[in-house]
């Protein structure tokens, strides 16, 4: 990347007139100042992705490139992100990818552009050379949910690998041999590990996942909408469909929904990242939840240490189960009011109170004791 004195060099004036110009000093001549605009835009530098010691204020603006504004899970998150930001006397600019490399670099490109004072971002894909750039060229920068695995940025995300696992043993205990998978692109990090913890508990469980019961999605609903449709073309199709997401998880219910089907009783399905919707779904659907608000808040939070100068410190939060109905579990039964629940009706959360309540493997071998 271009540095100041590349672009002083090139203009045939000093740093310090450069430094000037970049910071609208009204010292400066019309035509040395013509000179090093056109050398900035000649080489392609950018003062705000350069080390903070070079920025000479902070605008208390934060920058913040999500994935997919339209899943639900980035709306709750980039919620969070602006009540933090608030909170510590920070304003928040956001800019929506939509899971496109290309409009992922266009939104940093301009956030550095209005003279942020730290990112959050949230890759679309395994390694943008504008993000590593950015990063190591001094932008205070936190990877939230996703990162990019060998650049010094603090990440915050959840870890789903024991809530994928607690979803295989909880289907294993209804009875579900066949499970399949519709997994997000391998190039980001949480399509990769999702795949491989759905794998590794179904190894674990002694239950075979053939080829065919993996299917590559890119985290849109159209992707499941695809996917699920090749799963029921399957000479033998699978007794569960597992989205890893929530809007692959829509997509997949639309397509049973079309060929006629019923979910649970044709086809279970199960998804990662929980939304409200999902308990109003008939049925409610059985998903994974990840904690979206704390980990918003924590994202910021490591942003502003860095900014302000304090170590930042790398979150890692847990995702649990939410069991509901969808993969041919039992519905809860009424009781009267004076009654006190039994063992049974209190191991199966009811759909009112499922989005809150998790399942944990304790709770999965309870219930196959009752």
């Amino acid at each position: 990347m271009a540095s100041m004195k590349d672009v002083a060099a090139e203009a045939g004036v000093s740093v310090a007139t450069v430094s000037r110009v970049l910071n609208d000093h009204p010292s400066v001549s019309a035509d040395a100042r013509a000179r090093v605009l056109v050398a900035v835009e000649a080489l392609g530098y950018r003062p705000n992705a350069v080390a903070r010691s070079l920025r000479t204020d902070q605008t208390r603006t934060l920058g913040l490139v999500i994935s997919d504004v339209m899943n639900p899970y980035f709306t709750e998150l980039a919620r969070s992100v602006e009540e933090e930001a608030r909170a510590l006397g920070y304003s928040v600019i956001i800019g929506n990818a939509d899971e496109r490399p290309d409009l992922q670099d266009h939104h940093v490109l301009t956030l550095l552009d209005r003279r942020i004072d730290g990112l959050l971002v949230s890759p679309t894909d395994g390694g943008s050379p504008l993000i590593i750039d950015t990063a190591r060229g001094g932008t205070p920068m936190v990877f939230v949910d996703r990162w990019i695995p060998g650049v010094d940025v603090p990440v915050v995300r959840a870890d789903g690998r024991a809530a994928v696992r607690d979803l295989v043993a909880h289907l294993h205990w209804l009875g579900h041999r066949r499970l399949a998978i519709i997994a997000g692109p391998a190039a980001t990090t949480t399509g990769s590990e999702r795949v491989e913890a759905f794998r590794a508990a179904m190894a674990e469980y002694g239950l075979p996942l053939p080829d065919a019961y993996i299917g590559q999605g890119d985290f849109q609903a159209e992707s499941g909408r695809r996917v699920t449709e090749g799963f029921l073309d399957l000479p033998e199709p699978p007794e569960v469909v597992f989205a890893a997401d929530n809007l692959m998880a829509l997509g997949a219910l639309d397509a049973v929904r079309a060929r006629g089907l019923r979910v649970p009783d044709d086809i279970a399905l199960a998804a990662f990242d929980d939304i409200p919707w999902f308990v109003h779904t008939d049925p409610p659907v059985t998903a994974i939840a990840q904690p979206t608000g704390e980990l918003g808040r924590a994202a910021v939070r490591a942003l502003v240490d860095r900014i302000e100068g304090r170590p930042p410190q790398s979150v890692t939060l847990a995702a649990r189960l939410v069991v509901r109905r969808s993969c041919g579990e039992a519905a809860p039964r009424r009781q009267p009011a004076s009654a006190e629940p039994s063992h049974e009706s209190s191991s199966e959360p009811s759909p009112e109170s499922s989005s809150e309540s998790s399942s944990e493997p304790s709770s999965v071998t309870d219930r196959s004791k009752s």
